[in-house]
């Protein structure tokens, strides 16, 4: 049993760990969302159970795009140094790591959920070499320094389906980290002072907490918010627009029709009801329809014995308006998250290419702000990378180079390259301004050195004066003046 004092790691397992199970079920609502596993949208209460079938089939996904319209432009391609060199050691730790392609598993998760985390620690397999894994925001959690915004504590939990434990790592910072194991048959933690025993100290090498928390854009004393955040209101417009649309196309299907002048059929049935006098329950008949023979239905004729019988049909629904509903509540959905709304082309046809860049205006700043965010993240995870190394190095000065979140036309970049070569911009700038990654571009420099000293050779040689060539006869001469001299 835990006895916790105040800032102790046994108290801040339980403090951060309540912290951890109470967001759980905000984090789940989030995915749904992300997800398309949105709350059903609701007829009148008198006609939910007839709705019920459309309510499933109504719900049409647009947050995953607004996540997705971002995770796309995020690309990080290397890291160079206060020189603007590439920075190779670091960027072998990457590789390592596969994180080329795992980070866009980073970006998504914390743009969907609001935040996801990175623990740098030593490779188990290759001591030595950092490892970097990314962590879901139901298994990690950080807090911050107030003061310098640095994490002062974290906390991680799994469950060991092999050893049957449940498991929690707590850093402390200054205090390195402890571990938490304890039997348990299932996943279910339960996170009090008494489920749990003391933890074992255990030294990394680490001075601060090795968790970094990569959040969609932060706010001052604000939870952080999923990228779709602001969409999720417009979401379920359009899911409850494409609702009554399904329904009054299903309507549509099979027209309502009416029919007056006809005697349906009853039959009698003793009903119970109370007596207004006595107060005893007594059975009186009553004359209920015996069903409706007028079903709607392809291979079906109506017909009546009554002359006086008339049949008719309701007028049939518009759906235009339903459909410009429809549209205005994506846009609506789109202009709010920032997201670009060619996107969903609708009526674009045949547009400018200014109009696309003044389209894409809101979306680059966010995902510009992400980068911004994240680099100074990435940065920081490479100071962590380096403790593991042996070789401890500051990387304040250094910079992430990230991918050209535009899509720009070849034939444009080609242009601007020209224009900007011409006004004097050496090769490795002209390199980096298009958008290649700073190991490319220290091989398309050295390539283009390598070439011009082929090219100089060459020309040194063209201008160096050829010897007249000497005629057989003279050859002839001096072998036959060699032989007599011989």
């Amino acid at each position: 049993m835990l006895v916790p004092e105040p800032g102790s790691p046994d108290w801040w397992l339980l403090r951060l760990g309540r912290k951890l199970y109470n967001r759980r079920p905000e984090l789940d609502r989030r995915w749904d969302w992300y997800t398309g596993n949105h709350p059903l949208p609701q007829a009148p209460a008198k006609a939910v159970q007839a709705y019920r079938d459309f309510q499933k089939n109504a719900r049409t996904n647009f947050l995953a795009m607004v996540v997705d319209a971002s995770v796309n432009r995020l690309n990080a391609i290397g890291i160079t140094g206060a020189d603007g060199k590439p920075d190779d050691q670091a960027w072998s730790w990457w590789q390592l790591n596969k994180m080329d392609s795992r980070q866009k598993t980073l970006y998504r998760t914390a743009l969907a959920l609001g935040v996801a985390y990175v623990i740098v620690g030593e490779h188990p397999d290759k001591p030595g070499q950092p490892l970097i894994s990314i962590e879901h925001p139901r298994d990690c959690i950080t807090e911050h320094d107030p003061a310098t915004g640095e994490v002062k504590s974290a906390l991680k939990v799994w469950y060991d389906e092999i050893e049957r434990l449940a498991c929690a790592d707590v850093w402390v910072k200054g205090e390195g980290r402890t571990e938490y194991r304890r039997e348990q048959a299932g996943r279910r933690f339960a996170l009090s002072a008494k489920t749990w025993e003391p933890g074992v100290q255990v030294n990394d090498g680490f001075d601060r907490p090795p968790v970094l928390a990569f959040e969609c854009r932060p706010e001052l004393g604000e939870e952080p918010q999923p990228e779709f955040a602001r969409g999720i209101e417009p979401q379920n417009r359009i899911n409850l627009g494409v609702l009554n649309r399904m329904t009054v196309g299903r309507i549509s299907a099979h027209p309502q029709r009416w029919v007056t002048g006809h005697q349906f059929a009853t039959r009698t049935e003793m009903v119970t009801e109370v007596d207004s006098e006595t107060g005893l329950p007594i059975s009186v008949p009553r004359q209920i329809p015996d069903g409706n023979p007028f079903i709607p239905d392809p291979a079906s004729t109506w017909a009546s014995s009554n002359p006086d019988a008339k049949f008719g049909q309701f007028p049939q629904a518009d759906m235009l308006g339903y459909l410009k509903v429809h549209d205005a509540d994506i846009r609506d959905l789109l202009v709010l998250t920032a997201t670009p709304t060619y996107v969903v082309a609708g009526d674009l046809v045949n547009i400018a290419t200014e109009t696309v860049v003044a389209l894409d205006e809101l979306n680059q700043a966010k995902v510009g702000e992400h980068q911004t965010n994240w680099g100074e993240q990435e940065e920081e995870m490479f100071g962590l990378c380096s403790v593991v190394a042996g070789e401890p190095r500051d990387f304040t000065e250094h910079e992430v180079r990230w991918q050209n979140s535009r899509h720009l036309n070849p034939a444009v970049l080609a242009d601007m390259a020209t224009k900007l070569k011409a006004v004097g911009y050496p090769l490795e700038a002209l390199a980096e301004k298009i958008g290649e990654s700073p190991q490319k571009t220290k091989r398309i420099v050295a390539m283009a050195a390598g070439e011009a000293m082929l090219r100089a050779g060459a020309e040194q040689a063209a201008r160096q004066p050829t010897p007249p060539p000497r005629s057989t006869r003279e050859g002839r001469g001096e072998q036959l003046a060699l032989e007599v001299d011989a």
